[in-house]
């Protein structure tokens, strides 16, 4: 009698062990990542991720959802061990595999977070990179400049997502088609708009070094008269009647100048 029900203690114990250590590990991996999470948030201010990323679209984008970005790593860095978690938790538990769970982890899990990663990054440092260039054009005076910074962003985005796609093995070949066309675009652009700024930069020196006119010289360019203001490499500044007229340097050379004595 007592043999019989040492089995059936010793079954049900067995079944009781098989639910509770499954159970166990995924609890324990709760904690883990709600550990791991807020540690994370705490090393990567700690890092000064926040100073970096101020300012850019991606940080104003996601304060208005209520959160930061080291609020989004953080969490992807949770949600990257919960899922390991479930992971290890459906193995225990005989619900998928070892070997299955070991390339789950190596193969998908893994890519999936070095992909939102990179795509997180390219986001802000496109942002960072376009506010960079505009500030160290800002003096420039010419239309096809400004165009410059958000054709820097967005080929920092197009390379980051590029990346992300070929993280997770997903066929790039079309997009590197696309950006082998934009890359030429981007040649024929760059030549004929800045030809035009070179041409303003030629001048420009021309025009420094040889001063034809000085601030302070009244002359007529392309039909606009005024006081010379300021003369850089690019453009020349002259002011007449409170209006400010801003020539390409090129313009000057080409139209002539007409100074008043």
């Amino acid at each position: 009698m007592m043999t019989a029900i040492q089995r059936i203690l010793h079954q049900f114990w067995t079944e009781i062990s098989s639910s509770l250590v499954p159970l166990m590990v995924f609890v324990t991996g709760v904690f883990v990542a709600i550990i791991l999470g807020r540690l994370s948030k705490r090393l990567f201010m700690a890092a000064g991720i926040p100073d970096s990323v101020e300012g850019t679209t991606f940080e104003r984008t996601v304060n208005r959802l209520g959160t930061s970005t080291t609020g989004i790593l953080s969490w992807m860095v949770t949600l990257f061990v919960l899922a390991l978690a479930v992971g290890l938790t459906l193995s225990i538990g005989g619900l998928l595999g070892t070997s299955y769970y070991a390339e789950l982890l190596r193969g998908y899990l893994l890519r999936v977070f070095v992909a939102a990663l990179v795509i997180i990054v390219g986001l802000i440092l496109g942002d960072k990179v376009q506010v960079e260039v505009q500030n160290w054009l800002q003096d420039i005076k010419l239309t096809e400049v400004s165009l410059i910074p958000p054709a820097a962003k967005y080929s920092i985005l197009f390379v980051a997502t590029l990346v992300a796609l070929e993280e997770l093995r997903i066929e790039t070949l079309p997009l590197m088609i696309v950006l082998g066309g934009y890359i030429l675009g981007l040649i024929v652009f760059g030549a004929i708009a800045f030809k035009d700024l070179l041409a303003a930069a030629a001048a420009g020196i021309y025009l420094i070094f040889l001063q034809p006119y000085t601030i302070g010289d009244t002359i007529t360019v392309d039909e606009k008269s005024g006081i010379v203001q300021e003369v850089d490499l690019f453009t020349t500044y002259i002011e007449s009647e409170g209006e400010e007229f801003i020539l390409p340097n090129h313009i000057v050379m080409r139209d002539g100048i007409m100074r008043d004595r």
